[in-house]
C-alpha cells in the first residue's frame, strides 16, 4: 500500500499530536514500558478497535490500525491469540443476533429497520474464555461505539460494564504484574466496579492511527497530556433532574446546571472531574501574578515539570459569580492555556486572559446580559476540582452588557436551582481588584440589519428562486440522500446546491459530511452524468439492516469500473473524534486538523464541510456526543472556531457548524421537542455557536432536526435572524439538516418542518432537497407564508457564497 504524498504529510502531522488527546486517569508508575515484550492482549477493542462513531461522521479512510496491529508493528509479542480468536467467533454470532433483533423491533414498531439500527449500540456479549496469555504484562482494551440515530443506555455492555468485562478486567489485574485498562471509547463508561485497577488510560477514538498511538503510549515514545472535557461519574451520580430520551417532549429542567456546573453546585463528587488528566510526569504551579487592565483580567503562572519524563500541562481558570438576583453555578470555565513540551525541571510562563463582559449572565426577566454587582472569584488550577483562589474582582454596581429581547418561547416548567451556598471567606492575601464599570464593553444590537438582494437574483423567476432555496435533488429520492450519495459532482458527497442555474452564472456548492474528516467514496468512476461511487454507497452499519431485497437491489445498482471508465480514488484522512480533539486542550492542534481537512477539500472539490459539530454534552447518553467537544460551551466554541480557521484558510473552503440548537438526544431526533429556558439556551446551548461565529465566521451553519419550545429550529425566525444574524453578527448561509420524509418516526406527535416555512424564517437551504420541498416553497409563495422578497434575500446569500467558494480564483 503506497501512500500518496499528501496522505503521508497528513498522517505525520497527526502523529505529532494524537497522544495529546489521550487522558491518563490512573497510574502507579508501571507504564510506560522500557521496551516491547511479551504481552497478553484482551478486550473488545483489541482487534476490533473503534476509530470513530457511526453515521455521517464515518470516514472512508484508506486503512485503519487496530491496537493489536499497532502493538505487533511496534515489536510486542502478543501471547493471547487463542482468546482473541475465540472472542471473534462470539462477537460474530452476537452481531448476527443483534441485527435480527433490530429487524424484529422495527417490524413491531412499524418503522424502517435502518432507522432502528442507525447508531444502535450492540451490548457487549457475555462469554467464558480463559485468560491464559503468557508474560507478566497485560492490556485490556475496552471499546464502545455509538452514532447518530440512537442513544446510549445505562445498561450492561453499554455505559455499564458487562459482568464478563468486570470479571476479566479484575482477573487480569490480579494475574499480571503489570496491567493497564485502555478505554477505546467516545464517551464515559461507569468504571466504579473496576476501581481497584491502578492504570487506566482513555485512548479514545483517534482516527486511522489509533493503534499506533496505543503502542507509542505504552512504550513511552510519546505521552498522554489530555484532560477531560466531560465529567466521568458512576451511573447513579449523574443528575436525574432533567428529562432525556423522551419521544415527544424533553424538558431541560436542570437549566444551566449541566456537567461540572451541576456536580460542583450540588456537591456531588464525580469519579473523574472536568479538566482532569494525569501524565507520565508531575508539575508544580507557582509565581502567580494577576492584573486587571480595563476589563481584561490576566493571570500569569509558572508551570514546572518536576518529574523525570517530558510532558505538557494545562492551566485552567474558573470564575465564581456573585449570587445576586440570578442564581449561579459554583464556577464556570473562563480561560485555559496549555504548555509546550517541558523537559524534566524545565518551566514555562503561561498567560490566561478573559474579559469581564464575557462573564455576563442572562436575565430573562430583563431580557438582558448582565454583570451583577459583587465579588467575582477567580480560581486557578489543573482541573475543576483542583484549583486555588487567585484573585477577587469586585464590581461596585450591576452593569447592563446588552439589552436584547426574549426570542425562544417558554417551557412548561421553571429551571431547577441548587441550594444557595454560603459566601466563602476570602483570605486577606488574595489580590483584590475594583473594576471600573466604565471600562466594561457594552453591546448595542440592531434587530433590523441590511438584507440586500443581488441584481442577478432580482431577475430570476419564482421557480428559479425556489430551486436556489432547495438542495439539488434526485427526483427519485430514496435512502441514498440520507448519507453519502446526494451529490453528482463528487462521489460520496452529502449533497450540493442546485446546478440548474449554471447557465445564469450561478455555480453549485458541493458539501461533504464530517466531522472526523471528509466522508467521501474511496473508489469511483466518472461519466457524462457525473461522478459515481464504486462499491457500497451506504455505510455497512446501515446497509446490514435493510431487508434482503433492498440489499440485493443496492448490490445490483452498484457502479462497477469497466474498460470505458477508469477507477479513481479519494483517500481521506480520519482525524480524532470531536471529544478526543477537545481533550487535547490544544487549539493549535484543532486548527491543524482544520488545515488538513481544508487541504483535502481543495483536492477533491468540496466547498462546504458539514462540520464541526459543537452541541453540548448535556447527558452522557446522547448517541452523538462523540462528535461533540464538551459539556462546556467555552471549550466547544473555541475548538469549533479553531477548526473553522484552519479550514477557511484554504480558498474556496468553508465549515458548516452544527446543529443549531438544543440537539442533545438522538431518540426521535427528527421530531422531538426540546423544552429549554431562554437563560439555559443562551448561556449553555447557544454560547458555543456565538463564540465560533464572532471569532471565525464559518461560511455555513446547519440547523438541528428537533423542535425548540414547540417550533422546529429551522422554522424559527427568532433563532435564525434575531439571534444568529442580528445578535451574533453571522454573515454566512443557513441550511437545514438532511430532512428525509421516510426517516421520521410515525409515532411522533410533531410534524416535519416544511421548506416554505424554513425559507420564510430566513433559512437559505432546505437539504438535501426533493421535488416535494421545491413545490412547498412555491406553495408558500402562493399562499402568503413566504414573500418573494425573503426568497430573494435567501437566494442572494446562497448565490454570493457560491460565487465566493465555487468559482476559480484568479491569480
Amino acid at each position: 500500500m503506497e501512500l500518496q504524498a499528501y496522505e503521508k504529510k497528513h498522517l505525520e502531522l497527526l502523529r505529532t499530536h494524537l497522544c495529546e488527546c489521550a487522558v491518563l486517569l490512573k497510574s502507579n508508575g508501571d507504564f510506560p514500558l522500557s521496551g516491547p515484550c511479551k504481552l497478553a492482549l484482551y478486550g473488545s477493542g483489541a482487534c476490533h478497535t473503534v476509530k470513530g462513531g457511526t453515521g455521517s461522521g464515518e470516514v472512508n479512510s484508506r486503512f485503519f490500525i487496530s491496537v493489536e496491529k499497532g502493538l505487533r508493528e511496534a515489536g510486542f509479542m502478543i501471547t493471547s491469540y487463542p482468546w482473541l480468536n475465540a472472542y471473534d467467533r462470539i462477537l460474530k454470532e452476537a452481531h448476527r443476533r443483534f441485527v435480527q433483533e433490530i429487524r424484529e423491533r422495527a417490524k413491531k414498531n412499524h418503522t424502517m429497520a435502518v432507522n432502528e439500527g442507525m447508531g444502535a449500540v450492540m451490548p457487549e456479549p457475555d462469554y467464558e474464555i480463559p485468560l491464559d496469555g503468557e508474560g507478566d504484562t497485560a492490556v485490556y482494551v475496552l471499546s464502545r461505539i455509538s452514532g447518530e440515530g440512537n442513544d446510549r443506555k445505562f445498561e450492561q455492555g453499554d455505559i455499564l460494564l458487562s459482568e464478563t468485562e468486570v470479571r476479566d478486567i479484575l482477573a487480569a489485574k490480579r494475574k499480571y504484574r503489570r496491567f493497564m485498562l485502555m478505554l477505546n471509547v467516545g464517551g464515559p463508561v461507569d468504571l466504579n466496579p473496576v476501581a481497584e485497577v491502578e492504570n487506566i488510560l482513555i485512548l479514545s477514538q483517534l482516527g486511522v492511527e489509533t493503534g499506533r498511538v496505543a503502542a507509542d503510549l505504552l512504550l513511552g515514545k510519546d505521552y498522554p497530556s489530555g484532560k477531560l472535557t466531560t465529567s466521568w461519574a458512576a451511573a447513579e451520580a449523574y443528575p436525574k433532574i432533567g428529562e432525556f430520551g423522551n419521544m415527544n417532549e424533553t424538558r431541560y429542567r436542570e437549566g444551566i446546571y449541566v456537567g461540572y456546573r451541576y456536580f460542583d453546585s450540588a456537591s456531588v463528587r464525580p469519579a473523574y472531574p472536568f479538566g482532569f488528566g494525569l501524565g507520565y510526569t508531575e508539575f508544580t504551579v507557582s509565581d502567580i501574578d494577576v492584573a486587571l487592565e480595563g476589563e481584561s483580567l490576566s493571570v500569569q503562572a509558572s508551570v514546572r515539570n518536576t518529574g523525570a519524563r517530558t510532558g505538557k500541562e494545562v492551566l485552567q481558570l474558573y470564575v465564581s459569580k456573585p449570587q445576586g438576583d440570578l442564581d449561579q453555578p459554583f464556577q464556570s470555565l473562563a480561560a485555559f492555556a496549555k504548555s509546550k513540551e517541558l523537559a524534566p525541571q524545565e518551566a514555562e510562563r503561561l498567560s490566561l486572559r478573559c474579559r469581564l463582559s464575557e462573564l455576563a449572565s442572562y436575565d430573562q426577566g430583563k431580557a438582558a446580559w448582565l454583570l451583577e454587582k459583587g465579588n467575582y472569584l477567580f480560581r486557578l488550577g489543573t482541573s475543576s476540582r483542583d484549583t486555588d483562589l487567585c484573585a477577587v474582582v469586585e464590581l461596585p454596581e450591576t452593569i447592563l452588557i446588552a439589552q436584547l429581547k426574549n426570542c425562544l418561547g417558554k417551557p412548561d416548567f421553571a429551571d431547577w436551582r441548587p441550594e444557595k451556598a454560603a459566601e466563602p471567606t476570602i483570605p486577606e492575601e488574595i489580590p483584590h481588584f475594583l473594576a471600573d464599570p466604565a471600562a466594561i464593553s457594552k453591546t448595542l444590537v440592531d434587530y433590523e440589519p441590511i438584507r440586500s438582494v443581488d441584481p442577478l437574483i432580482k431577475g430570476l423567476t419564482d421557480q428559479e428562486l425556489a430551486y436556489l432555496n432547495v438542495g439539488a435533488f434526485n427526483p427519485k429520492g430514496g435512502i441514498m440522500s440520507v448519507i453519502g450519495s446526494a451529490s453528482s459532482s463528487v462521489a460520496g458527497a452529502a449533497g450540493e446546491t442546485a446546478g440548474t442555474l449554471k447557465t445564469k452564472a450561478v455555480p453549485a456548492l458541493v458539501m461533504a459530511d464530517g466531522p472526523a474528516g471528509l466522508r467521501l467514496s474511496r473508489d469511483y468512476i466518472e461519466d457524462e452524468s457525473g461522478a459515481h461511487s464504486v462499491g457500497p454507497t451506504l455505510p455497512e452499519t446501515m446497509a446490514e439492516f435493510l431487508p434482503k431485497p433492498a440489499q440485493l437491489l443496492l448490490k445490483l445498482t452498484e457502479k462497477k469500473p469497466d474498460k470505458h471508465h477508469q477507477l479513481l480514488h479519494q483517500y481521506c484522512t480520519a482525524i480524532p473524534i470531536g471529544t478526543a480533539l477537545a481533550q487535547s486542550w490544544n487549539l493549535d492542534f484543532a486548527k491543524l486538523c482544520g488545515d488538513l481537512v481544508g487541504a483535502e477539500m481543495q483536492r477533491f472539490g468540496i466547498h462546504l464541510w458539514l462540520a464541526p459539530a459543537l452541541n453540548i454534552h448535556r447527558d452522557i447518553r446522547c448517541g452523538r456526543n462523540f462528535e461533540y467537544f464538551s459539556e462546556d460551551p467555552l471549550i466547544s466554541g473555541l475548538f469549533a472556531a479553531a477548526i473553522t480557521e484552519g479550514v477557511q484558510a484554504h480558498p474556496g473552503c468553508g465549515t458548516t457548524i452544527k446543529h443549531f440548537a438544543a440537539n442533545n438526544q438522538e431518540t426521535n431526533r427528527y421530531n422531538s421537542n426540546s423544552q429549554v429556558s431562554e437563560r439555559a439556551m443562551r448561556e449553555i446551548y447557544l454560547k458555543g455557536f456565538e463564540i465560533c461565529v464572532k471569532q471565525a465566521q464559518p461560511h455555513a451553519l446547519m440547523t438541528s432536526y428537533n423542535l425548540l419550545n414547540g417550533t422546529h429550529t429551522s422554522e424559527r425566525r427568532d433563532l435564525t435572524e434575531d439571534i444568529l444574524r442580528c445578535e451574533f453578527g453571522y454573515q454566512g448561509i443557513v441550511m437545514t439538516d438532511w430532512v428525509i420524509l421516510g426517516m421520521s418516526n410515525k409515532a411522533s406527535v410533531h410534524p416535519n418542518p416544511h421548506a416554505g416555512n424554513v425559507a420564510a424564517a430566513g433559512g437559505d437551504l432546505f437539504m438535501p432537497g426533493s421535488k416535494r420541498d421545491y413545490q412547498d416553497v412555491l406553495d408558500a409563495l402562493s399562499d402568503g407564508r413566504l414573500s418573494r422578497q425573503q426568497l430573494e434575500i435567501n437566494a442572494s446569500r446562497v448565490y454570493r457564497m457560491a460565487k465566493a467558494l465555487a468559482e476559480p480564483k484568479k491569480s
